[in-house]
C-alpha cells in the first residue's frame, strides 16, 4: 500500500520532495506524521529472488524519496531537516522548490489498493520481434526473458546458431 500520512493543511500547502536516508522512507514518514505534515511515498510491487525464491514485496516508487505537503506561509517546514529519516530536501540553495500538485495527483490516480501499478508490457515471452537500428536492424528474434527495467533477452538466429542477445525494448518492433 502507499505510504501516506495526512493532516489537516491549508489551501496554500505545496508539495516538496524530501530526500531520505537510506531505507528510512517509513521511518520518516512516521515522524513527519507526528509533526502534523502531509507526506506521501508512492509504492510499487517489485519482484525479489533470493535463495532461488521469488516473492513480491513493495518498494518506493522513487526509493530515498517522499513528497511533504507545505505551506511556506503558516507552516514552519525548517523542522523537516531535524526530522529523523530525513535527510534533505530539495530545493534550491534556501529557496524550497515544489512541484505541481497535478503531479502528485496523477500518481494516486494511478494507485490500486494503495499501490501504484506498472502498464502492462508491450511484448511477451515467446513473441516475435523485429530489431531496430544497429548492425540487426530487421532482423527477426523471440523474446526468452524479460526483466523490470525494460530490458529483453531474445533469441537470434545468427549463421544458423542461436544467440542470446540482451537489449532495450525500445530497441525492437512487433515483427
Amino acid at each position: 500500500m502507499s505510504m501516506e500520512s495526512r493532516s489537516p493543511h491549508s489551501t496554500n500547502a505545496r508539495w516538496v520532495v524530501v530526500n531520505t536516508q537510506p531505507h528510512r522512507e517509513n521511518l520518516a514518514l512516521r515522524n513527519l506524521e507526528q509533526q502534523k505534515f502531509s507526506s506521501y511515498c508512492p509504492m510499487i510491487r517489485k519482484t525479489v529472488r533470493h535463495a532461488r525464491k521469488s516473492r513480491e514485496v513493495l518498494r518506493p516508487l522513487f526509493p530515498g524519496y517522499l513528497f511533504v505537503q507545505v505551506d511556506p506561509n503558516v507552516q514552519r517546514w525548517r523542522p523537516l531537516l531535524s526530522t529523523y529519516g530525513v535527510r534533505s530536501i530539495v530545493g534550491s540553495g534556501e529557496q524550497l522548490s515544489f512541484l505541481d500538485a497535478a503531479f502528485i495527483e496523477s500518481l494516486k490516480a494511478r494507485e490500486v489498493e494503495g499501490v501504484i501499478e506498472r502498464p502492462r508490457p508491450p511484448y511477451r515471452i515467446g513473441q516475435e520481434v523485429k530489431l531496430a537500428g544497429g548492425a540487426f536492424e530487421g532482423l527477426v528474434a523471440t523474446i526468452i526473458d524479460m526483466d523490470e527495467k525494460d530490458r529483453l533477452v531474445v533469441l537470434l538466429d545468427l549463421l544458423n546458431r542461436p544467440v542470446k542477445v540482451k537489449l532495450h525494448s525500445g530497441g525492437v518492433s512487433e515483427a
